[in-house]
């Protein structure tokens, strides 16, 4: 129970990496809320949970900052603090490239991926310097930091945001005992797939990476002491290309 004295508010926690990320926190004993636009789903994946303390839900729109304020507000009555944050919540779109994508579309991936992010890191780091401690998990990408065509300009533009805002923020609050680390992982096996401009097939997604793996490198991370800082973590499948 290597949690068992920690808290976490996780985005985008009702599928993925985010169910996966909640559960594995929990089962090491951590007192878990997860976060995202829909109640139903969100329910249903705590309910997945059958241990104890259960996981707490509630719904959130990342790109709007008064619900984001009102999510944390939530989350320190509920939990007492938020010793972990992870923002996981994000979206891509099948129209990724310039030609194809509308002007809105890049606002809306704009707005939840890397805004949204913004907005929960601002909402939660006042709470982290008067205690002097924290993680921030974002959830990155390899189109964080190698920009393609599969990945798509928005998503690509959004995740290279997030990249520079962690490493800001980890630059800025590390003498204030806070972390933030980015993990970027490579394909994975997740409901963003649906979204692929091409569908991907059950041999594809038997090669990628999973949820549970993902889950399995964010543990790894929040494991650790106070002293150790992860500034980046690439994980990938085993074949896909890194260069």
């Amino acid at each position: 129970m290597r949690l068992a004295d920690k808290t976490a508010l996780i985005t985008g926690g009702a599928t993925g990496i985010g169910q996966a990320v909640a559960l594995a926190f929990a089962g090491e004993g951590c007192r878990v809320a997860i976060a995202g636009r829909r109640e139903d789903k969100l329910r249903a994946a705590a309910a997945a949970w059958k241990g104890k303390p259960p996981i707490s839900v509630h719904s959130v729109d990342v790109a709007n900052r008064e619900s984001v304020n009102r999510l944390v507000e939530w989350a320190m009555r509920e939990l007492g603090h938020i010793d972990i944050l992870v923002n996981n919540a994000g979206i891509n779109t099948p129209k990724r490239t310039m030609a194809d994508m509308p002007p809105e579309t890049w606002d809306e991936v704009m707005a939840i991926n890397a805004s949204g992010t913004y907005n929960c890191m601002h909402a939660v780091l006042p709470g982290m310097r008067a205690r002097r401690d924290g993680l921030i998990i974002n959830m990155d990408s390899i189109s964080g930091l190698r920009a393609s065509v599969l990945g798509g300009v928005a998503y690509c533009a959004s995740k290279f945001a997030v990249t520079a805002l962690g490493t800001a923020v980890a630059l800025e609050e590390g003498r204030n005992g806070i972390r933030v680390t980015n993990i970027c992982p490579g394909e994975v096996d997740t409901p963003l797939l649906e979204g692929r401009p091409t569908p991907v097939s059950a041999e594809h997604r038997s090669k990628i990476l999973r949820s549970e793996d993902i889950a399995a490198a964010v543990l790894m991370v929040a494991c650790l002491p106070a002293r150790a800082h992860v500034h980046e973590l690439v994980i990938k499948p085993t074949w896909q290309d890194f260069a």
